[in-house]
């Protein structure tokens, strides 16, 4: 029997895949744009810009664990508790924002830890772990906070303010070299094709000497990070630290990234993609919003984005397994 394969370097979408989705994000502009006149305006577009950044950090650290194979479902709470700390630390302990935002990313990095460490130590799925570890963390920002929202103010709006000379905010930046950043560990590093293999195949990627265990636990702790850093983002723009924010956050970045491409079942995604998935996710609530749609119908809308999402990975990666069986050499189907 020869040598392993090597692994895989990560697989993004076809040019086709990219066209599509800028194509449906201009639909979504030009119909909204027809139905309300507001639609097009300054503050609608500030509005879009603010969702962003908390939502493309999340969705990036949601790229990798669900390349991995994996679910996250507890980004949200995580989130809500690393901003609950980044409150107290600023607020009632008196520490410079740069010291509590940077305590804020190290709890969502330990949350997210704690979630991989249950999942891979005593074998629970990652969805059961982690929708454990959203109530748990959901709770833990309640008692940090005394169940109150913690008014931060002008100490850390600056991150929110758009810098002079090229128009913005810090935190739009942050968030753009969050994508860049992860997109090269997929696409540049062993980490990433390890990443990449796990989840197209974790026994083949055991026999070729891949730590799964080891892997899974870095990647949860790495979508637990960008959960607090994304946490450091939204409080700059709101000014105040919520223990109630967060709330759905994990579908929203669930929804961008499978929007954006990536397949759910594990083994191929982009988080440039996933960028891509968070602008038409936060188009689409803010042109949800202008026309006066119900929270019920929002989450309608949002659910069927992701359900055709899904069809369509499935049935694209279903016409990909009929291309391999036909190709000459294949073996003949079962």
């Amino acid at each position: 029997m020869g040598p392993p394969a090597a692994p895989r370097r990560a697989r993004a979408w076809r040019p086709a895949g990219w066209v599509l989705l800028v194509a449906v994000w201009l639909g979504l502009v030009a119909t909204f744009g027809l139905l309300t006149d507001h639609f097009l305006s300054p503050a609608t577009l500030l509005t879009v810009a603010g969702r962003l950044p908390a939502l493309t950090v999340v969705a990036a650290g949601m790229t990798l664990v669900i390349i991995a194979g994996g679910i996250d479902l507890a980004v949200g709470s995580i989130a809500a508790l690393a901003a609950a700390v980044l409150g107290v630390a600023v607020v009632d302990w008196g520490w410079p924002v740069a010291a509590a935002a940077a305590l804020a990313v190290a709890v969502g990095s330990t949350a997210g830890l704690t979630g991989g460490l249950v999942s891979v130590g005593l074998r629970v799925p990652p969805f059961l772990a982690t929708l454990g570890l959203l109530e748990i963390c959901r709770g833990a920002a309640y008692l940090v906070t005394g169940s109150r929202t913690k008014y931060i103010g002008a100490a850390v709006e600056p991150l929110a303010r758009p810098l002079s000379g090229i128009g913005l905010p810090p935190t739009v930046l942050i968030a753009l070299a969050t994508v860049a950043a992860v997109h090269l560990l997929l696409t540049r590093t062993v980490f990433g094709r390890h990443v990449v293999a796990v989840g197209g195949n974790p026994a083949a990627a055991r026999f070729a000497g891949i730590d799964t265990g080891r892997l899974r636990l870095l990647v949860h702790t790495l979508s637990g990070g960008r959960a607090g850093l994304a946490a450091v983002l939204a409080t700059a723009r709101l000014g105040s630290a919520d223990p109630n924010a967060g709330v759905g956050l994990e579908l929203a970045a669930i929804a961008a990234v499978v929007i954006g491409g990536t397949s759910l079942t594990g083994g191929s995604g982009s988080p440039l993609g996933s960028l891509l998935g968070v602008l038409v996710i936060a188009t689409l609530e803010a042109g949800l919003a202008q026309v006066g749609a119900s929270e019920p119908v929002k989450r309608i809308v949002t659910g069927a984005a992701i359900v055709t999402a899904v069809a369509f990975d499935s049935l694209r990666r279903r016409g990909a397994l009929t291309t391999v069986r036909e190709a000459p050499g294949a073996p003949p189907r079962g």
